[in-house]
C-alpha cells in the first residue's frame, strides 16, 4: 500500500455508481454525504470518472478520465472544477487529509500541524 494511491471515493457518470471505501467508514456520516454530493455533482456536470485518493505521502488527488468516445467531456472544465471544490471545500479537504496522515499513515499531529504553520508564514 505504500507505494500505491488509496481512493477515499469516486463517481461514474457512464455507470451512474458512486463508490466510498469502506476503509474510511469512521469517517462522520455528513462528510461522507458530503463527499458523495461533490463527486456525483462532478460528474453530473463535467462527465467521466472523477475520484479522490491519497498518494503515499497523504496528499490528496483529484482524478478525473474519460473514455475515449465522450465528446461532451471537457478537461478544461474539469480542471477549473477542481479547482473551485480546492477552493470552497479547503478546510474539509485538510481535515480528511489530516486524518489519513494520521490513522493510516501514523503520523505525528502535533509534527504536522507545525509544518502547515510553517508553511502559512
Amino acid at each position: 500500500m505504500a507505494d500505491e494511491k488509496v481512493v477515499l471515493c469516486g463517481a461514474n457518470s457512464y455507470e451512474k455508481k458512486y463508490y466510498f471505501n469502506k476503509e474510511f467508514s469512521k469517517v462522520p456520516e455528513s462528510i461522507q454525504e458530503e463527499l458523495h454530493i461533490i463527486c456525483v455533482l462532478f460528474t453530473e456536470e463535467v462527465g467521466g470518472i472523477f475520484t479522490i485518493a491519497f498518494d503515499k505521502d497523504g496528499e490528496m488527488l483529484f482524478e478525473t478520465t474519460a473514455s475515449d468516445e465522450d465528446y461532451l467531456y471537457d478537461d478544461i472544465s474539469a480542471g477549473l472544477l477542481i479547482n473551485k471544490i480546492r477552493n470552497t471545500k479547503q478546510e474539509l479537504l485538510q481535515s480528511l487529509q489530516l486524518y489519513y496522515r494520521v490513522l493510516y499513515l501514523h503520523e505525528n499531529v502535533e509534527e504536522i500541524l507545525a509544518q502547515a504553520e510553517k508553511q502559512e508564514e
